[in-house]
């Protein structure tokens, strides 16, 4: 995971001093390969870097080492010069010169955007020896944007877990009642007691980017609302467990569902108390070491990369930012050991 991280960092220096990403996505051969989706899309994005901050942030926090420091700053400078004057964020460069694309739909400066939501979160659990002034700015400049939009509950419950972890850090109780508002929100936003992605879905949400029952089950501590706590036990138990027991048995699954799968087990427990969820959690994880009905390996730790899924009995062998940053948070305390172990070259990030 580290490794193929290291394999996708780049400098972009034309954007700021110092400033350090990943490549969106890289082929069976590490060749990386421009985001095309949603029409021309770009090299990197604001969404892989800042969730690449949180697990270098984190990493840093837990092992000290001086190359993890210099991929959070590197991170930190990129997605701070991605931030507009008016405090929204643009998500994706059109090439390594650094030049934005602010036309796309998927990278368009907007308040209630993926991109917005996750540069926010990313700020906001920076641990206190990563930040300086320009973090709380910057958070100060998005966070209007973010209260004043009407977002869809899978892009409100990154805002749910930003408010709290700006609440944490102190000096934000003024955001209490806005963060309880967002949860009743949420929690309308469900079908037959499943908490939904948006108002317009039906059947069986995606699980991509689903982050409804983490953000209630952290709200329901923080905020003493042990109703949450019930909402989204309920809504992962119709949701998640019967997908976790089968090792994914889906006809597409991306590290991405299963991460955000793990997120909620593990939020869940730590709530609750509940060891079950602690075993989901780590059923969840499993997945990448072939516990799924194919019994592929998606990890291949002898390379260091993750592939981009199983789809339709097939490892998917492209190897992107998402699916190694989102397995690395995943197995983190593997990680945080495997630090120690790597080799300059083999950590990559920028030069001392």
């Amino acid at each position: 995971m580290l490794r193929q991280l290291a394999r996708l960092g780049r400098a972009v220096p034309a954007i700021a001093p110092g400033a350090w990403t990943v490549a969106v996505y890289a082929s069976a051969t590490d060749d990386t390969i421009t985001a095309r989706e949603a029409g021309f899309e770009g090299v990197a994005c604001v969404d892989d870097a800042a969730r690449a901050l949180e697990l270098y942030a984190e990493l840093w926090r837990v092992t000290g080492l001086a190359w993890v420091r210099r991929w959070c700053d590197g991170l930190l400078e990129f997605v701070l010069a991605m931030q507009e004057e008016d405090g929204r964020w643009i998500n994706f460069i059109r090439d390594w010169q650094g030049i934005p694309n602010r036309e796309g739909r998927t990278s368009v400066a907007t308040g209630d955007s993926f991109w917005q939501a996750r540069a926010m979160l990313a700020l906001a659990r920076l641990p206190a020896g990563l930040r300086d002034g320009r973090v709380e700015a910057a958070l100060d400049k998005g966070l209007p944007h973010v209260i004043q939009c009407t977002a869809p509950s899978d892009v409100r419950s990154l805002h749910i877990l930003a408010a709290l972890a700006m609440m944490a850090d102190g000096d934000r109780d003024e955001l209490g009642p806005v963060a309880e508002g967002w949860c009743d929100d949420v929690v309308a936003c469900s079908l037959d007691g499943v908490l939904m992605n948006s108002p317009m879905e039906r059947g069986q949400p995606h699980l991509w980017a689903h982050f409804e029952e983490s953000a209630l089950a952290d709200a329901s501590v923080a905020l003493g609302r042990g109703d949450l706590l019930d909402v989204a036990r309920r809504s992962a138990d119709a949701l998640y467990v019967d997908v976790i027991t089968s090792g994914f048995d889906r006809p597409s699954i991306s590290p991405f569902d299963v991460a955000t799968s793990y997120d909620a087990m593990s939020r869940l427990a730590s709530a609750s108390g509940d060891g079950r969820y602690h075993e989901l959690a780590a059923m969840s994880r499993n997945w990448f070491d072939g516990r799924n009905p194919t019994g592929l390996v998606v990890y291949d730790r002898e390379k260091g990369r993750v592939g981009d899924g199983i789809d339709d009995g097939r490892l998917n062998r492209h190897s992107g930012a998402e699916s190694n940053i989102v397995a690395a948070q995943t197995m983190l305390a593997e990680v945080a050991a495997l630090c120690a172990t790597l080799e300059p070259a083999q950590a990559g990030g920028p030069v001392p």
